[in-house]
């Protein structure tokens, strides 16, 4: 059983995993629970987690591929049991897991008789194909069968324009969800002659990822929504100061936070938003892991001069991080 607390005003928020199964290689299930919340809060969690869940992580999918001296996706080949089209069904259905936000190409080439499955696709490293023995179709003659597959990382849905392809490239309308279902349920409790509230979390997912690295996630991206709104507020703030005293208007009626719980909250945020939402090309992404560079916080212990000294990083790679962070976070790094 996992447990773990957060600190929040006047309460300690715990959660845990209350029950853990693998049902397939393509089916996780985990469930959890959190606890104690005040009187309507549950919901309001519960609700914000399962769309989060659903529709905020990121899959990789196959978004198109290319079949040799194929001209037409409903086209039949001797020696192949299924039509094109049931080839692309197929394809549609492997589940992957990508390190990469840049467009990878896997490839298949196979010479009959066979039946091919998962196995038979040759991915490059930063690609993993959850279930290998997921079905493509089988060769009943000699015959060959050559195909290029083209794999995305990306969010919901994407159903794909068939004017933008020609020849033998089909696309192939991609569903990046990784996450299958998510049930929520709240249950009262009383402590102290208080009225609190436990949320149940119920989470399936592809398996190409953990229940609780979904949950991880989607709290993340949480997290990540919001900083602009607070960020957005203290320049509102930062804004009248400077009219008041260029004015000389009365105080604002609130006080602004000190310089140093602002940094203080800043930190927290960014120890829980990892790299990923950077969205770094696969060079710059993998040596920062490399370095055990894997949040934010992590990034900013890091000056310009000490990007450029790591192994493989070089300064195309560093404006792309520095590219990154202003742009998501309004954030310069220092030089040295």
């Amino acid at each position: 059983m996992i447990q773990n607390k957060i600190e929040v005003p006047n309460q300690i928020l715990q959660w845990r995993c209350i029950e853990s199964r693998m049902e397939s290689k393509r089916l996780l299930y985990g469930r959890f629970a959190i606890s104690p919340f005040r009187k309507g809060q549950a919901n309001t969690v519960g609700i914000a987690m399962r769309r989060a869940l659903l529709n905020e992580i990121e899959g990789a999918s196959i978004t198109s591929a290319e079949i040799k001296k194929v001209k037409h996706e409903y086209s039949t080949i001797i020696g192949i049991q299924e039509s094109i089209h049931d080839i692309l069904i197929n394809l549609k259905e492997i589940v992957l897991k990508s390190d990469s936000y840049e467009p990878q190409k896997a490839y298949i080439s196979i010479y009959g008789p066979k039946k091919v499955t998962a196995q038979d696709i040759k991915t490059p490293p930063s690609i993993r194909i959850i279930d290998n023995t997921q079905y493509i179709t089988t060769l009943t003659e000699t015959v060959s069968l050559d195909i290029e597959l083209n794999i995305e990382k990306d969010c919901g849905y994407r159903i794909e324009n068939l004017q933008k392809y020609k020849g033998n490239i089909f696309p192939i309308d991609a569903v990046f969800m990784p996450i299958r279902n998510v049930n929520y349920s709240v249950h009262s409790f009383e402590i102290k002659e208080k009225i609190k509230e436990i949320l149940f979390l119920e989470i399936w997912t592809d398996g190409s990822l953990t229940p609780k690295e979904a949950l991880y996630e989607a709290s993340r991206n949480l997290i990540d929504l919001f900083i602009p709104l607070i960020n957005s507020e203290r320049k509102e703030i930062k804004s009248i100061i400077e009219k008041k005293n260029e004015f000389d208007t009365p105080s604002l009626p609130f006080p602004l936070l000190s310089h140093d719980m602002e940094e203080m909250t800043k930190n927290t945020a960014f120890k829980h938003i990892f790299i990923d939402q950077l969205e770094l090309p696969a060079r710059a992404y993998n040596c920062l892991k490399r370095v055990d560079v894997h949040t934010i916080a992590d990034l900013l212990n890091y000056s310009e001069n000490d990007l450029i000294k790591i192994k493989n990083f070089g300064k195309k790679s560093v404006e792309q991080v520095l590219e990154a962070l202003k742009k998501r976070f309004s954030i310069d790094l220092l030089k040295k």
